[in-house]
């Protein structure tokens, strides 16, 4: 197919996707980039946030508590953490990243940590009020 390419999403517990993708916006640690067919090779680190993915059959977004993606002209893999399908709509995993984000804060001991964890809290926060919708 014709401006796609192949993606996985990959967790210590699963694969929870792998397929084709037309599109990607990754939250890296240096900021957003957006993953297209033949793109340049490129391995990021990820900070926690939100994967919008864009499929030929529809949108799904993933939260990603923080990982490596590894990008070539053909595939996008992502090593997570940890994945939580917000598609799924599901309340009670995502309470559960933001009691882990929130235990991250509590713990930090330097500022890269108190950031990755504001991260994750800013964007669980932002996904708990579109679940609750």
């Amino acid at each position: 197919m014709a401006g796609t390419f192949k993606i996985e999403l990959v967790s210590p517990e699963r694969v929870l996707l792998s397929g084709e993708a037309t599109e990607v916006i990754v939250p890296g640690v240096a900021g957003d980039f957006t993953v297209l067919a033949g793109h340049a090779p490129v391995i990021s680190a990820i900070r926690p946030g939100v994967l919008d993915i864009r499929l030929p059959s529809g949108q799904r977004r993933i939260y990603v508590r923080g990982g490596f993606a590894e990008v070539d002209p053909t595939q996008l893999t992502i090593l997570a953490q940890n994945l939580v399908d917000v598609t799924e709509g599901d309340a009670a995993q995502l309470a559960m990243e933001m009691r882990v984000a929130e235990q991250m804060l509590a713990s930090a001991t330097d500022d890269d940590s108190r950031l990755l964890a504001n991260d994750a809290i800013a964007a669980l926060k932002s996904l708990g009020a579109r679940v609750a919708a």
